[in-house]
């Protein structure tokens, strides 16, 4: 299998990638540094799914034949391609939780538009914020592959990284307390009497605040303590349950149990639209409920 789809390979070349970003010796500026980490990230992207099926990452055709050089079955001269970063950053979202998707395309769209426009800048993020939420993506990959920090970086800057993983975490624990505390304040002024107009204003035009997201549950408000919405659109697996309701008949019923990614209420009008959020908040990660048994059961091909 060419070392394009080598999960190995892309691996060890967002190791290099990143120690480019990390190396404080040479005088690079922070945009330089921000770059070879947007690069590493897609890598490191790209190697975890390929650790599961180099399949995951090869670039579709009518012909195959970078599906096929990825499975091993072809060795062929011409060139061999990958999905995008948009598609892999895509379905590391799906599989590889709490991956932030929309963190992950704001990197590769600075990235793209850095390399191919007159942009000054990698990214409109100041340093000290640029990295934390960098390492917060990339930790994720990285513990996906079954590995640690210190095997990406080297022991002796496993610490620098930590450091900035601790304050994307702190910056994520602030902003819910932030959330939480500006939905209350919001109710506390509206029974007193005080709420300027621009708050009475919101909750008069009221709205669904709910995504849409496929699946649904009540929960408990982390602001208000009434019933709000969680919202999810994946699934981590599923049961199926049969009760008989004749000699050969019988009804179907799946048990879905959720990724939880979104959370609304009505009453307060707290919106948390990150599963981290929701984890912080004391929201549930998973929820369970009642799914559409077709979604889960093979029919016919009509092959006959």
């Amino acid at each position: 299998m060419s070392d394009v789809y080598d999960s190995e390979a892309l691996w060890l070349k967002a190791r290099l990638f990143v120690n480019h970003a990390m190396d404080h010796e040479e005088p690079r500026t922070f945009d330089e540094h921000a770059l070879w980490a947007s690069l590493a990230l897609e890598l490191l992207a790209k190697a975890a799914l390929a650790r599961v099926n180099p399949l995951l990452i090869a670039m579709p055709n009518e012909e195959g034949a970078h599906l096929l050089a990825a499975s091993g079955l072809l060795d062929g001269d011409g060139p061999a391609m990958t999905v995008g970063a948009s598609t892999v950053f895509k379905r590391c979202a799906r599989v590889f939780r709490p991956f932030n998707l929309a963190e992950a395309l704001q990197f590769a769209n600075n990235r793209n538009q850095y390399l191919h426009s007159g942009a000054a800048t990698v990214t409109s993020l100041p340093e000290t914020a640029f990295w934390p939420a960098f390492w917060s993506q990339a930790a994720i990959l990285i513990l996906a592959q079954d590995r640690d920090i210190s095997e990406f970086v080297g022991a002796d800057r496993a610490d620098e990284v930590e450091a900035h993983l601790a304050r994307n975490r702190q910056h994520v624990e602030q902003r819910v307390e932030t959330l939480i505390g500006r939905a209350r304040q919001h109710l506390d002024l509206i029974a007193s009497g005080n709420a300027p107009e621009r708050i009475l204003a919101a909750y008069r035009r009221g709205g669904d605040l709910r995504a849409g997201l496929r699946y649904s549950t009540e929960a408990s408000c982390p602001a208000c303590s009434e019933i709000g919405t969680v919202e999810g659109e994946q699934p981590e697996g599923h049961e199926l349950r049969y009760e008989q309701v004749g000699e050969d008949d019988f009804d179907v019923f799946a048990d879905v149990s959720v990724y939880a990614d979104y959370f609304s209420c009505a009453n307060c009008r707290l919106v948390l639209d990150d599963a981290e959020l929701l984890e912080v908040a004391g929201l549930v990660d998973l929820f369970d409920v009642e799914g559409d048994p077709a979604e889960f059961v093979s029919g016919d091909y009509g092959n006959d």
